[in-house]
């Protein structure tokens, strides 16, 4: 029986893990968790933030994904947005999910984010 999404992985070109680390420490604020050794010289990083993990995993022939994305839940969406936004990062909103605000956004190898919160007062859909 499934209980939970432990991460989430997404792909990187070779060399792309200092602009990885920025992004999702410096603009996503998520914090940089270690990868076991074995796994490390693989390249790519992990990120948390709270029970949240994205994982990026070095990738020879990559294409970012266009379509598929992790949807990720915050709370102050338009604040959110907003530090993004003044950290360089485009934000696209959308507003075709009803009881939701949500927008989407690419880190720096092009893969595509959807960063979401509920309305308040209105059920959870998902």
């Amino acid at each position: 029986m499934l209980t939970a999404v432990d991460h989430v992985q997404l792909a990187a070109p070779p060399g792309s893990e200092d602009r990885l680390r920025a992004f999702y420490t410096e603009v996503l604020g998520m914090t940089e968790i270690p990868k076991p050794p074995v796994l490390a010289a693989r390249g790519g990083c992990w990120f948390a933030a709270g029970p949240v993990q994205l994982h990026l995993g070095v990738e020879l022939d990559f294409r970012p994904a266009r379509k598929a994305h992790p949807g990720l839940r915050v709370t102050g969406i338009e604040a959110y947005a907003r530090r993004l936004r003044e950290r360089g990062t485009e934000v696209v909103w959308d507003d075709n999910l009803p009881g939701h605000r949500r927008f989407y956004a690419e880190d720096p190898v092009g893969n595509r984010l959807e960063f979401l919160e509920p309305h308040r007062g209105e059920p959870l859909t998902g």
